[in-house]
């Protein structure tokens, strides 16, 4: 059976359909959801896309946490049981919903970024990056303003502590994030935050590179084996 992977649109979403397409590539059926209506459908997978959700009035997020679908999200995502992936926005949506620590502020520069970028797998032990290993390094896209991942050094070593640094910019980080950390995953290794955007690299016609489809295809992997995700292993 096809998986079904939900692509969640919110006022100011400008990802979902690029989200979608990715979906698409990978083997997986997109199926759209409304960010005003509590319904998963029966969804296997969710994607919270990129954009600028609710205009980002107040914080990028804080207006998009308590919209419906995320009300079904949430307790569903932290259970274990169903896989998140959050882009860019949807990063910032998964921090200001708790179900990842920490927070995404300011780029460093106070500019908006728009460049190629090359990122190192650190964690292979997520529903999303099980089809990379580790250390691999990967060409995406990052496109952000308020890119830069913060936490306080306790959260951060507990991240490095428990594996669940997800991935890193293989050089400086362009927007100041601490410890070069590009993305994050929760303590099942089913949500994953990341603020480049793999799903802008997953064709050689339109992307840099196809390195962000393995995001999707490892989602299907997951899927398929019935696995638990482990985000402390890293290999």
């Amino acid at each position: 059976m096809t998986a079904r992977v939900g692509v969640v649109t919110f006022p100011g979403s400008l990802d979902d359909r690029d989200a979608a397409r990715a979906v698409r590539i990978a083997g997986a059926e997109p199926v759209a959801l409304w960010h005003d209506d509590p319904d998963l459908k029966g969804v296997d997978a969710v994607v919270l896309p990129g954009g600028f959700s609710y205009g980002d009035y107040l914080r990028c997020g804080a207006i998009a946490r308590f919209s419906p679908i995320m009300g079904e999200i949430v307790p569903a995502a932290r259970s274990g049981n169903l896989p998140v992936l959050g882009i860019c926005n949807g990063f910032q949506i998964l921090c200001e919903s708790h179900l990842l620590p920490g927070a995404l502020t300011r780029n460093r520069s106070l500019r908006f970024i728009n460049r190629d970028i090359t990122l190192r797998v650190e964690s292979t032990a997520t529903a999303w990056t099980n089809r990379y290993t580790s250390g691999e390094e990967i060409l995406v896209v990052l496109k952000s303003g308020e890119g830069c991942y913060v936490a306080d050094p306790d959260t951060l070593d507990e991240l490095e502590r428990t594996g669940r640094v997800v991935a890193r910019y293989a050089e400086a980080a362009p927007n100041g994030s601490r410890r070069e950390i590009a993305g994050i995953a929760n303590e099942h290794g089913n949500v994953v935050g990341l603020m480049p955007h793999p799903e802008h690299a997953v064709e050689d016609l339109t992307g840099p590179s196809t390195d962000g489809l393995g995001f999707f295809t490892s989602l299907l992997a997951h899927l398929a084996d019935g696995v638990p995700a482990a985000a402390g292993a890293t290999g």
